[in-house]
């Protein structure tokens, strides 16, 4: 098997990356979380190796680094596309100068001396591709509960309090550390899965699937309806329904998120409610990036689109399919646009530039928190996303 020696290399598509933005503005594709890990941590997993990537030259200082030599074979994998068994078998069987494809599109090639592959091998498998922001909420429970047979397989959970009502027992886990007192659990639809050290408060009602990832808390009295991510050191609270958060973000308070994606390092002021239905139950439109305007989504529930280090302040409304850029800053009565964007600074009456610096040091006191450092790489990363989106500013 070839692939066995390859350096593993995730390769972002252009266009598909810009599809997932205000996402993928920070990070490549691959570091999205969907289910329980990243998607980058699945195919390290499977291949049993650290993976590389090949993204946006702007990322690639913070997110390219590898220690493979220019000599060693690669495994080119496309990053949107999530690894399943089947799968994997037709990719491990790729022999020198191979390709995997669908429909002429790009699964997987083996490169030897950096020569192109001569020969495309079609897949034969189904498999799952984020390709837009709202796939990663609607595909979340089906790779959710894969990703829970595979991280749970052959393992025992830690015991659950008798101080919970546990309904479906079997489909329940929790890592080492975590804690849930005084709760009720349904797992008879979908898993519910707690991570290292994630705790669920007193009261909370919570219907599987749900993924707590390490760190993270729901907390006291929080309504939790269908398969979720609360990524590690995540905060929620209030209503939820189909929301996936990526890391050391916060919905702490009262209010109703569901059918949403939210980056990383956010924060939602209490009372802040997004809708996820248009009152005409029809299709709802998406700003894209990619196509510079509003888009049919094709999805009759879809909420809110949050780019990494975002906040909104109490009692904030957003639109059916609002999507937020990064490092905005919302607040004020009534209902912002539904494309806010990076780095503005305001809400329905107006929006001001949120000022590089000031955006520097928002990011660096809530990293600080958790003892992390808003790196020198980050603030260039910062400064590219800053220039790129001015001409979405008012001012």
């Amino acid at each position: 098997m070839l692939t066995q020696d390859a350096h593993l290399v995730l390769q972002d598509n252009a266009q598909i990356w810009k599809q997932l933005l205000p996402l993928t503005y920070t990070k490549p594709i691959s570091e999205l979380r969907i289910g329980i890990d990243t998607i980058k941590e699945k195919w390290q997993h499977h291949f049993g190796k650290e993976a590389s990537v090949e993204t946006e030259r702007y990322l690639m200082p913070k997110f390219g680094k590898t220690t493979a030599s220019s000599e060693q074979p690669k495994l080119i994998i496309n990053s949107s596309i999530i690894p399943n068994e089947e799968l994997l078998k037709e990719i491990k069987a790729l022999t020198e100068q191979q390709s995997l494809e669908r429909d002429g599109e790009f699964i997987a090639q083996y490169v030897v001396n950096d020569n192109l592959p001569k020969e495309a091998v079609e897949c034969e498998t189904n498999f799952i591709k984020i390709e837009r922001p709202w796939h990663i909420f609607k595909q979340n429970e089906e790779v959710f509960i894969d990703d829970f047979k595979r991280i749970t397989a052959g393992r025992k959970s830690q015991p659950i309090s008798k101080t919970n009502t546990v309904i479906g027992e079997q489909n329940i886990f929790l890592e080492e550390g975590a804690s849930v007192e005084c709760s009720m659990l349904n797992a008879t639809k979908a898993p519910i899965y707690i991570g290292k050290n994630a705790i669920i408060l007193e009261g909370c009602l919570v219907k599987g699937g749900l993924a707590l990832c390490d760190n993270a808390i729901m907390k006291m009295g929080a309504k939790h309806y269908g398969t979720s991510t609360i990524g590690p050191y995540c905060k929620i609270g209030g209503e939820v329904n189909n929301v996936v958060m990526q890391a050391y973000s916060n919905k702490g308070h009262d209010g109703y998120l569901g059918n949403a994606v939210i980056g990383e390092w956010c924060n939602m002021g209490a009372d802040t409610n997004a809708s996820n239905l248009k009152n005409n139950y029809g299709s709802s439109t998406a700003y894209s990036y990619a196509e510079g305007n509003y888009i049919d989504t094709g999805e009759c529930f879809i909420g809110l689109t949050m780019g990494d280090h975002s906040k909104c302040a109490i009692n904030t409304m957003f639109n059916t399919a609002t999507v937020v850029g990064v490092a905005a800053n919302i607040f004020g009565g009534g209902f912002p646009k539904k494309h806010i964007p990076s780095f503005a600074w305001g809400g329905v009456d107006y929006l001001h530039t949120f000022q590089l610096e000031k955006a520097f040091e928002m990011a660096q006191a809530m990293m600080k928190r958790r003892n992390l450092a808003f790196t020198e790489e980050d603030k260039a990363i910062f400064n590219t996303i800053f220039e790129e989106t001015k001409q979405f500013r008012n001012t």
